[in-house]
């Protein structure tokens, strides 16, 4: 029996007194958290936000984890001072972590403990405390603010204004979403923004929410230029013709100024409130995943009839494509009704002609290359292997332009009825670079994301890269892409793990990938989730 998953919680993070790691500024500090696996594996849940130069930062990124009443899950929150773009923490400086449960947080409501070094000695005076609440509000509230006439605190050119939102609570305002900062600009426009409504007021309409707009500094000593309060359904009164309008009061001018007005307007002109749904409204709701996969059949895997031939099938029937397959398939076949499986190769000189093809049938047979389940896909891999010859070279765009072209069919679609996922397994060798930079900038469009397994212990970096977690991919024109649809994880870190550990590792941006898709496209599910 699965474990029953009690409800959703979100956490929210804020430090005090941290070390100061950098000279000539203060430390920029960014807080990851790990989570323990049943196998005592630490895996990593999210991070949140960079803040700049600051010693006691209160983080806008909120971490959502499912609570398990009865599995004690145990957390580790780790803070590091982050001094550049790579995404590895280990060549950042770290500044204290804090080991906990999450029973233990929610059971406190607020937690606040000493941060301690790997050594678990103290990390100097460093405090962090987190907030739990359990989210019974799945709605976002969708913004677009603009301001004008913000009083000037920069002494050469203009302010520099970015908007705090704050959450009223038992023990004062709790940070909930902080905007982009506009640079130079007395009236500026804000991107559109979204805020869950859990997180900005508890889903009370009549809550007082507090907004802040403050003129930026690099140094991290921000200037307050006002303030105002105001409720969900004084905003819910926005629209473009008539928008929410609020005064941005700074109080300590006000004592001071004679006759003072403002420090300028915040007009508010949408605040829409619609339902939020999740990965499992979309599935029990009806969405498909389609589940397309790509094996790696070229030379630099070795003879397949040679034992260190990454291709090469043990006794007991196995080797590490044979593993992924069975692993991720596993997972996503119960998501596919069908459960018919396109599976291909690439790289491979195939009968009778033996051209090279870089998306070939594993069945040869283009009309219907589809298998049914993970067995059919394993069955026809081991008939396929020794009917090719290995070859040349590791073109990975032909597979992904196959599959965006179905994705691009289902984009006509008015619900969020498909979706569909391309699971490349490869020794990571990749030679189309730029070609397959442009086919995942083009697929980040479409309802499609791509998990790249890494076989063997080639050089990854070029995997790494195409994941884009460590800034936006672009295509070779400079165009980036529209969201993040690349998952990387390389097998080998995976060789002695149960095997589930693998598909978590690999699945584990998926649920998310599908969500903001069809919400960015406003598609619902195809039937109501809740009355199934």
């Amino acid at each position: 029996m699965a474990a029953q998953c009690v409800t959703k919680v979100e956490l929210t993070v804020s430090c005090e007194n941290l070390l100061d790691k950098d000279v000539g500024s203060k430390s920029d500090p960014l807080c990851v958290l790990l989570m323990c696996s049943h196998d005592s594996q630490w895996y990593e849940v999210g991070r949140t936000e960079k803040v700049q130069n600051c010693l006691s930062p209160k983080f806008a990124q909120k971490f959502v984890i499912d609570y398990y009443f009865e599995i004690v899950q145990k957390l580790k929150f780790g803070i590091y001072d982050i001094d550049n773009k790579t995404v590895d923490l280990s060549d950042d400086d770290f500044l204290g972590e804090l080991e906990c449960t999450l029973g233990q947080v929610v059971s406190s409501k607020k937690l606040t403990r000493p941060l301690a070094l790997k050594n678990k000695k103290p990390a100097g005076k460093g405090a962090i405390t987190i907030s739990a609440e359990e989210i019974k509000d799945n709605r976002v509230a969708n913004f677009e603010v603009e301001a004008r006439k913000l009083d000037n605190k920069d002494f050469f050119g203009k302010s520099d204004p970015y908007l705090e939102f704050h959450k009223q609570t038992e023990s004062g305002w709790q940070l909930a979403h902080r905007t982009e900062v506009v640079n130079n600009n007395l009236n500026p426009t804000w991107k559109p923004f979204r805020i869950p409504l859990q997180s900005l007021c508890g889903g009370d309409m009549d809550k007082s929410i507090k907004v802040e707009c403050y003129d930026y500094d690099d140094d991290g000593s921000h200037d307050l230029i006002g303030s105002f309060e105001t409720t969900m359904k004084r905003l819910q009164d926005a629209s473009q013709t008539s928008p929410a309008e609020f005064e941005c009061i700074n109080s300590k001018k006000k004592q001071k100024k004679k006759g003072y007005k403002n420090s300028g307007v915040v007009s508010v002109k949408l605040c829409q409130v619609v339902k939020e749904y999740t990965f499992l409204d979309y599935i029990m709701g009806g969405c498909q995943i389609n589940f397309t996969v790509a094996i790696d059949f070229t030379g630099s895997n070795g003879d397949p009839r040679s034992p260190d031939s990454l291709h090469y099938i043990s006794p007991q029937g196995v080797n590490e494509y044979l593993s992924a397959i069975w692993s991720v398939g596993n997972v996503i076949q119960d998501y596919d009704s069908d459960k018919m499986f396109p599976a291909f190769g690439f790289g491979a000189q195939i009968p009778p002609t033996w051209q090279v093809s870089h998306e070939f049938p594993l069945n040869f047979n283009p009309s219907s290359p589809f298998c049914a389940g993970v067995e059919g896909v394993v069955e026809a891999y081991r008939v396929c292997l020794p009917q090719v010859k290995l070859y040349g070279p590791t073109n990975f765009s032909p597979i992904i332009n196959h599959v965006a072209c179905f994705a691009k069919q289902a984009i006509q679609q008015t619900t969020a009825s498909q979706y569909y996922v391309l699971l490349i397994i490869t020794d990571g060798v990749i030679t189309d670079m730029d070609a397959t930079r442009d086919a995942i900038v083009n697929a980040s469009r479409l309802p499609m994301s791509i998990i790249i397994v890494g076989v063997g212990a080639a050089d990854f970096s070029a995997m790494e890269f195409l994941d884009g977690d460590d800034g936006r991919l672009r295509s070779r024109s400079g165009e980036a892409a529209m969201r993040d649809i690349v998952q990387f994880v390389p097998f080998r870190q995976f060789q002695n793990a149960p095997s589930q550990a693998l598909a978590q590792s690999v699945l584990a941006e998926l649920p998310q990938q599908v969500t903001s898709f069809f919400s960015f496209h406003k598609l619902k599910p195809p039937r109501d989730p809740s009355s199934s």
